[in-house]
C-alpha cells in the first residue's frame, strides 16, 4: 500500500531518485563542516576537543532520532518523516552559516547548527533504506548498495565543490556555501511530496519489537553496525585534518587527497557491489573488507611517507564501503519483518558507530598532544571487531 499518497504519482523510478538525492543530502549534513574543522579553530578560537565534539554531538543527536524513530515513524508515515527530515537539514545549514556571526558564542551556534541537520540525518537514515527496500526491485541487495553509494558520491561532491570554493572565492566566504548546499535539502522536499511509497513489510504486521529483541542475530547485527560506523567515520571525519597536520600536506590536497578520495574509493566498492553482487557472497566480500580495512589504518597511522599515509586514508573507503549497506542487507534477509522498529535500531547502532569512531581518534589524539596516528591506531579496534563479528554470523534460517 502506497502510504500518505497525493494526487498525480510519479514513477518508482522516481522514488529511487528521490532516495539517491535524500542520501546526497545526508552527505552534505557529515562531511561539509569536517573540511571546516581547523577554519573554525582558527576563526573561533577553539581547541581540538571542541571540535571533536561537534563531531560527536553530530551522532548522537542522529542515534537519538534513531530511537524516537522506532515509535514515531509509522504513525505519522514516511511521506511526512522525509518533508521534516530535509526541511531540518536545510535550516540546519542556514544556521550554520548564520548563528555562530550572530550569538554572542560562536561555538553555540556552531552546536544549535549541527543539532538541527543532525535531526534531519537521523530521520533520513532511518527511512530512506527501506523505502527502496520497499519499492519494486529484482536485485535488493544491489539496489541497497547503489543507494548508499550516493551518499559517497555526495560526498565526492561537497569535497570537490567545497574545495573549489574555498581555493577560487575563499574559505572566509564559506557561510555563503553553507547556504548553497541548503537547496538540495529543500528543493527535494517538492520532489519527495510527488513519489509513490509503498508498506516496508508489504502491508503485513511487523515483527513485534520485544520479538525483535529476542533475536540473536539482531544482537549482532548490533554489532556490526556500529563496527561499521566507527571504522567508516573514524577515518572519514579527520582525513581532511589528518592530511594537513599528521602528513604536513596543503589544505587544497588534504581535501582533494584525503576525505575526497576516501569517497570515491567507497562509492566504488558500492557501486561495484551492487553491479556484481550475485557473483560475490555478501559475508565473504564483508570479512574480506575488514582485512583491507584493518591493514589501511595500520598503513595510514604507521607510514613515514605522506604518500602512503594518503593512501591509507584513501583505500580505506574501499575497504568500508560495504559494511554499512551490507549489514541492512543482511537484516533484511535474515529479519524480514523486522519493519520499522528494525531499521531504526540499526540506524540507531550505525550512528552509535559513527560517533565513538571519530570521538576515538579524536579523544586520543588529544590525550597524545595532537598526535592523529595514535587515534587512528587506537580505532582499530572497530574493524577487529567487525572481522570477528562476521565470522560468528551464521548462514542460518531467517527469523519469521
Amino acid at each position: 500500500m502506497t502510504q500518505n499518497a497525493p494526487r498525480k504519482l510519479l514513477s518508482h523510478r522516481h522514488t529511487i531518485y528521490a532516495s539517491y538525492i535524500a542520501y546526497i543530502v545526508q552527505a552534505i549534513g557529515n562531511n561539509f563542516a569536517p573540511l571546516l574543522f581547523l577554519t573554525f579553530s582558527g576563526a573561533y578560537d577553539l581547541s581540538l576537543d571542541r571540535i571533536t565534539l561537534l563531531v560527536t554531538i553530530n551522532f548522537l543527536v542522529q542515534l537519538g532520532v534513531d530511537l524516537v524513530c522506532a515509535k514515531v515513524i509509522d504513525k505519522i508515515g514516511y511521506r511526512v518523516s522525509m518533508t521534516i527530515a530535509h526541511a531540518c537539514a536545510a535550516l540546519g545549514l542556514v544556521s550554520m552559516a548564520v548563528l555562530p556571526n550572530v550569538l554572542p558564542d560562536p561555538y553555540v551556534g556552531l552546536l544549535c547548527a549541527v543539532v538541527m541537520y543532525a535531526i534531519g540525518g537521523g530521520i533520513l537514515e532511518v527511512c530512506v533504506s527501506p523505502i527502496v527496500e520497499a519499492s519494486p526491485s529484482d536485485n535488493k541487495e544491489a539496489a541497497m548498495s547503489l543507494l548508499h553509494s550516493f551518499y559517497c558520491w555526495g560526498h565526492v561532491g561537497v569535497v570537490l565543490i567545497s574545495t573549489a570554493f574555498f581555493h577560487f572565492i575563499g574559505v572566509d566566504k564559506w557561510p555563503i556555501l553553507s547556504c548553497i548546499w541548503a537547496l538540495v535539502p529543500f528543493l527535494n522536499i517538492f520532489y519527495f511530496r510527488r513519489v509513490p511509497i509503498e508498506s516496508v513489510t508489504g502491508g503485513h504486521e511487523p515483527l513485534a519489537l520485544g520479538k525483535l529483541l529476542k533475536q540473536k542475530v539482531f544482537w549482532l547485527l548490533i554489532v556490526l553496525m556500529v563496527c561499521a560506523g566507527a571504522s567508516e567515520q573514524g577515518m572519514s571525519q579527520w582525513a581532511s585534518a589528518f592530511a594537513e597536520k599528521g602528513l604536513g600536506v596543503s589544505k587544497t590536497v588534504g581535501d582533494l587527497m584525503g576525505p575526497c578520495l576516501f569517497a570515491v574509493f567507497m562509492g566504488s566498492a558500492r557501486a561495484i557491489y551492487g553491479n556484481f553482487s550475485e557473483k560475490f557472497p555478501l559475508r565473504i566480500t564483508m570479512a574480506c573488507s575488514a582485512v583491507l580495512c584493518i591493514g589501511c589504518y595500520l598503513l595510514a597511522a604507521l607510514a613515514d611517507l605522506p604518500v602512503l599515509g594518503l593512501v591509507g586514508c584513501a583505500v580505506c573507503g574501499f575497504s568500508v564501503g560495504i559494511f554499512w549497506p551490507g549489514t541492512f542487507s543482511v537484516a533484511a534477509i535474515k529479519l524480514p519483518m523486522g519493519g520499522t522498529a528494525m531499521y531504526a535500531l540499526l540506524a540507531l547502532a550505525g550512528d552509535l558507530g559513527c560517533s565513538s569512531g571519530p570521538t576515538t581518534v579524536g579523544m586520543v589524539a588529544n590525550a597524545a598532544g595532537g598526535d592523529l596516528k595514535a587515534g587512528l591506531l587506537a580505532a582499530l579496534v572497530f574493524p577487529i571487531v567487525m572481522l570477528i563479528g562476521l565470522a560468528l554470523l551464521k548462514d542460518g534460517k531467517k527469523a519469521e
